[in-house]
């Protein structure tokens, strides 16, 4: 369609420079307007827009950075005392900020953390102690250049040591099923520190325990 429209014009303006009678040339100069104007619009519709290049829209990760690990000093010498009800522990450590202390209280231990301290951080823990403790009546008090825990007992009483210890002191098994373990071990003992007449004695009476007829042989002793 544009090339007829331009073979169009081209013949307009030749019958344009013909023509001589006005009325004639106004209809030829309108018709080459009008033939003009359907060039243009012609030729508009061939442009093709530019498209701009679709951004790829950003894609959210599901991975979370990971917080790079904290490196704490362990706080190993501290002191303590207790009454009947509760112990404290005292940490000498000064320029403490309170809102920067994370404290866990379980009934058979602690872990302080404290964080930020002139660039540093810092943990007092106790894995096991020596005693259940109440962990909701347990605190922890920020003082100038001391840390104050205070944990209260779940029981009444002393303790021996803040650590968790064994008794030393078990009763034995095996002398608690024999009754003739302890006195053979009492027997044992007087024959190692007694003189001959009392060796003979007690070794008299060791071999009668053996032989059954341990009640006669210990009336002597």
């Amino acid at each position: 369609m544009a090339e007829e429209v331009v073979l169009d014009l081209e013949e307009l303006r030749q019958l344009q420079n013909i023509a001589k009678r006005p009325r004639v040339l106004n209809l030829i100069s309108s018709e080459i307007c009008n033939l003009e104007k359907l060039r243009e619009s012609a030729s508009v519709s061939n442009v093709k827009p530019e498209v701009e290049p679709a951004v790829p829209a950003p894609v959210s990760s599901s991975v979370k950075p990971v917080s790079p690990a904290v490196n704490y000093a362990t706080l190993g010498t501290f002191s303590w005392d207790q009454d009947n009800e509760k112990v404290k522990v005292y940490i000498s450590l000064e320029g403490v900020d309170e809102n920067k202390v994370e404290a866990e209280f379980k009934p058979m231990s602690f872990d302080i953390k404290i964080h930020d301290v002139q660039g540093k951080n810092y943990r007092c823990a106790i894995p096991k102690l020596h005693k259940e403790i109440v962990p909701e009546k347990c605190k922890v008090l920020v003082k100038p250049k001391r840390i104050v825990i205070t944990m209260f007992k779940s029981s009444r009483g002393n303790w021996i040591d803040i650590h968790y210890k064994e008794d030393k002191i078990k009763p034995s098994l095996e002398k608690e099923k024999d009754p003739m373990a302890g006195i053979m071990d009492l027997m044992k003992n007087m024959y190692e520190g007694g003189d001959e007449e009392m060796k003979k004695t007690i070794a008299k009476a060791w071999t009668d325990a053996r032989s059954g007829k341990a009640g006669d042989s210990l009336k002597g002793l």
